[in-house]
């Protein structure tokens, strides 16, 4: 056999050169994505999940596990975490990973279906798919109360929300002449994440309200903030004075007919806050000739004008009512039907009193 040339030996060398070296490539790519896999796949199932208050992981009624991430927390501290509980096999594969992604974990609550990969764990919490948790605060309910509701769903203790609702500084943020955020809490429907505190909760109830304003009156950031007062006081009384929504304008237009000619309001809601918020008794079943006598700035039945604050959290229909109130001549109004919850409006006393024997539909003018 012919002997090789120079130039093909070479060629063969580099050949075989080239060989190994795909090899050892082949040898290397298949140990990295071995130790990637190893590393990257859910823990093994016989091995116990160990949970501690610390950890802030606490195991759900349907298996899953959920997991608190604090606002700054880092993503080493959250890989430290997931491997002390037994969650993820490896915190340094986690910390590489999350060098490599160089996306910032979103603080909130998160559902963890386990088996899971540190890759599925670290997608979930990056795009923050937290968990949002639903409560309903109902309208013309007071700051005690929905504290109560936020302590009775498990979101914070009512003391919390109390401090937060009358904390000066956020009361200053809005702008509020008041001494709490009472009246300017929107009842509505809510989707909060886990770990809200009650300073979050009370700023966007309050954002809430005057988003909902604007939606009524989109003029109203040029309105004197003492006026925007008397008006959301005034839409706490029509809160808890109305049953049925297409009255709510006419018993505004009643008040601000009352406040016009310096007559007392006589609400009897506002009796009632003296004696549920301020004297701390239960809610009377009726209201006693004594109760309308009590000296408290509140009571409209002996103080004319509008009280000091609102009493209640008004809705959309009673904050409506306030800003486009009906134009009558009514200065009163009694309930004349309590199933349907509809009332008698009246223009003079004798009428009024005539009214507690007639059970008929008002006639509007």
């Amino acid at each position: 056999m012919a002997k090789l040339s120079k130039k093909s030996s070479i060629i063969i060398t580099l050949i075989k050169i080239f060989s190994i070296l795909i090899v050892l490539f082949l040898i290397l790519a298949a140990a990295a994505i071995g130790t990637l896999m190893y590393f990257n796949a859910p823990a093994k199932d016989d091995k116990p999940i160990i949970l501690t208050e610390n950890d802030a992981i606490r195991l759900d009624e349907d298996g899953t596990y959920l997991i608190d991430i604090r606002r700054g927390e880092t993503s080493q501290s959250v890989g430290l975490r997931l491997e002390r509980t037994g969650i993820i096999k490896n915190r340094y594969f986690w910390n590489l990973y999350c060098r490599y992604k160089k996306e910032h974990i979103k603080a909130g609550t998160y559902r963890l279906e386990l088996p899971a990969t540190q890759m599925e764990i670290h997608n979930l919490l990056v795009n923050g798919r937290e968990i949002l948790h639903r409560i309903t605060i109902p309208e013309g309910v007071t700051i005690r109360r929905a504290a109560l509701i936020f302590e009775e769903m498990g979101f914070c203790t009512a003391e919390d929300f109390l401090t937060a609702a009358n904390d000066p500084e956020i009361i200053s943020f809005y702008g509020i002449p008041n001494d709490s955020m009472e009246g300017y809490l929107f009842p509505d429907t809510y989707l909060f994440p886990g770990g809200y505190s009650a300073n979050q909760i009370v700023r966007k109830m309050a954002d809430t309200f005057f988003a909902k304003i604007e939606s009524i009156d989109p003029d109203f950031a040029g309105m004197d903030m003492k006026e925007l007062n008397e008006k959301v006081i005034l839409a706490s009384i029509v809160e808890r004075e109305y049953r049925v929504a297409e009255e709510a304008p006419v018993m505004a237009g009643v008040f601000y007919n009352r406040i016009r000619i310096r007559m007392a309001l006589q609400s009897c809601a506002t009796v009632e806050y003296i004696i549920t918020e301020i004297q701390g008794k239960p809610h009377p079943n009726v209201l006693l000739y004594r109760d309308l006598e009590i000296r408290n700035p509140y009571n409209t039945y002996i103080y004319p004008g509008l009280p000091p604050g609102p009493i209640s959290a008004p809705g959309i229909v009673s904050l409506n009512a306030v800003m486009n109130p009906a134009e009558t001549n009514f200065l009163y109004f009694r309930l004349t039907d309590p199933a349907s919850g509809r009332h008698y409006f009246s223009r003079t006393h004798d009428e009024h009193i005539r009214a507690g024997q007639l059970i008929t539909k008002p006639t509007w003018p």
